[in-house]
């Protein structure tokens, strides 16, 4: 468990060893414990940020949740009452926390350098509260949406944990990861993190969340899933907004979907429908 050693009021001006950096961040990570409305748990990660009582995560961890509880380093936990802001094309959400005043991250106001060492703080494969390293590989626009690439291992678990810089900010909330690749992972820019509006009021869950009676016509993919898609040879889509714009432009057309979940493989054999969006 972490013990916080660092006072995050004032902005860090020295360089953290890692053990340093990890000892001040912890007391900020919450390790969230989701139910989604068909009642299946999963376990991701955020940061206080924003604001008292406020965290950061990625919109796809808490995008079908009916109920999401917050459990902080020394085992306290606390219910998250609702959702205050989203960005769904960003994967990002705001949320707000039955908690009191805490130790909050800094937000980097800078973009980080390519080379950069670069550490996260998530739950891999529900391992929560470790630390991993890695390198800024690259600054990167996909479908439209600027990420940090990072060669920091990240599993499944590990959505909307911070990315932190050895001044112990955070860079970015931990997004998505390439399956078929080795330490590709990507990160939302805190800059984004900004933008959110934290003064809105926080809408309760069974609000928050749209409730579908039809169930998905395609398989549902979150950002920590990815698909390889073939059509007469070998295709991959690298992200969901990817594989919906393959999916559209080949209606009629008979495709097979791979999707790697938690280290297994599920496939799928299936006509793309006329309608699919």
């Amino acid at each position: 468990m972490c013990v916080a050693t660092a006072d995050f009021s004032s902005p860090l001006r020295a360089e953290l060893k890692p053990e340093q950096l990890y000892a001040a961040a912890c007391p900020s990570i919450v390790t969230l414990d989701v139910e989604n409305v068909a009642g299946r748990h999963f376990i991701a990660n955020a940061f206080l940020a924003a604001g008292d009582g406020l965290a950061v995560t990625a919109w796809h961890v808490v995008h079908d949740a009916r109920r999401v509880e917050a459990r902080f380093s020394d085992n306290r936990r606390v219910a998250v009452t609702g959702l205050v802001d989203k960005n769904e094309r960003l994967d990002l959400a705001l949320l707000k926390l039955e908690a009191g005043p805490r130790p909050q991250i800094k937000l980097a106001a800078s973009p980080p350098r390519i080379g950069s060492r670069v550490y996260l703080v998530g739950s891999p494969r529900g391992l929560d509260f470790s630390i991993s390293e890695g390198l800024v590989s690259q600054i990167r626009t996909l479908d439209g949406v600027r990420y940090y690439q990072l060669s920091c291992p990240i599993s499944p678990g590990d959505s909307g944990g911070p990315v932190l810089n050895d001044l112990g900010e955070a860079i970015g909330v931990v997004s998505w990861r390439k399956a078929d690749a080795e330490n590709v992972g990507f990160a939302i820019p805190s800059p984004e993190v900004a933008r959110m509006n934290a003064a809105l009021a926080a809408v309760a869950w069974s609000e928050a969340v749209p409730r579908s009676p039809h169930p998905a016509t395609v398989p549902e993919l979150t950002p920590m899933v990815r698909a390889s898609v073939s059509v007469a040879g070998p295709s991959v889509a690298d992200t969901y907004l990817g594989f919906q714009a393959f999916l559209s432009g080949h209606a009629g057309e008979r495709v097979k979907v791979t999707v790697e979940e938690e280290g297994k493989e599920t496939r799928f054999d299936f006509e793309i429908p006329k309608a699919a969006k």
